[in-house]
């Protein structure tokens, strides 16, 4: 059963960057871990992720190329991401990762009823999975063709890693967000002041 997705903070901006800052550092995230964050982003739907949930034994094989192209994807991301922020020249083989997705993104959007609701939803030309990672992909590809213009950050807490699309007025954001590490920081400064002047 997949866990609820309260977890996610989403604090990224856009869809790549979540992906990259909420499935961890690592790239070694699991089937049930990728299945939450492609429901919690609203990619399949509750009733398509328990369908998915049991792949892995139904289908071993695809639900295992499919996690090896979202950890490409991720690592991709991570590596570029980081590349682009130090003004490096992005990594051949991330950019192979994503266009391996981008790909398959040939298809159509079709009005599809669920109950009362209606919604679009994207079906791809062809009849694989991997069409999951298409709109992570295609994310990720248009901040990548943004660079260097686009407002893509780094939280400034050293601890922290987590990658940001800066929106505010000044372009100035300095952290991830003010909860996680914004205000962490604050009372951190608060503290040493406090104790510097307790000290003079």
């Amino acid at each position: 059963m997949l866990t609820s997705s309260s977890h996610f903070a989403f604090i990224g901006g856009r869809l790549a960057l979540d992906f990259t800052n909420e499935l961890g550092r690592s790239s070694n995230f699991s089937w049930d871990e990728l299945l939450d964050f492609l429901l919690a982003a609203k990619i399949i739907s509750a009733e398509r992720s328990a369908q998915l949930l049991s792949l892995p034994d139904a289908d071993p094989h695809s639900a295992g190329s499919l996690l090896v192209k979202a950890r490409r994807l991720h690592a991709a991301f991570r590596a570029g991401f980081a590349a682009a922020l130090r003004s490096d020249v992005l990594p051949r083989g991330g950019v192979d990762a994503i266009n391996d997705i981008l790909r398959i993104t040939e298809g159509h959007d079709e009005l599809v009823s669920e109950g009362s609701k209606w919604h679009i939803e994207f079906v791809a030309s062809e009849n694989t999975l991997d069409w999951l990672l298409a709109a992570v992909a295609r994310s990720g590809a248009e901040i990548l063709v943004e660079l260097p213009a686009a407002p893509l950050r780094i939280c400034s807490n050293p601890g922290c890693g987590l990658f940001f699309y800066d929106t505010s007025r000044t372009h100035r954001r300095r952290w991830c967000s003010m909860a996680r590490c914004g205000n962490r920081h604050k009372v951190a400064a608060f503290s040493r002041r406090h104790a510097a002047g307790r000290s003079a």
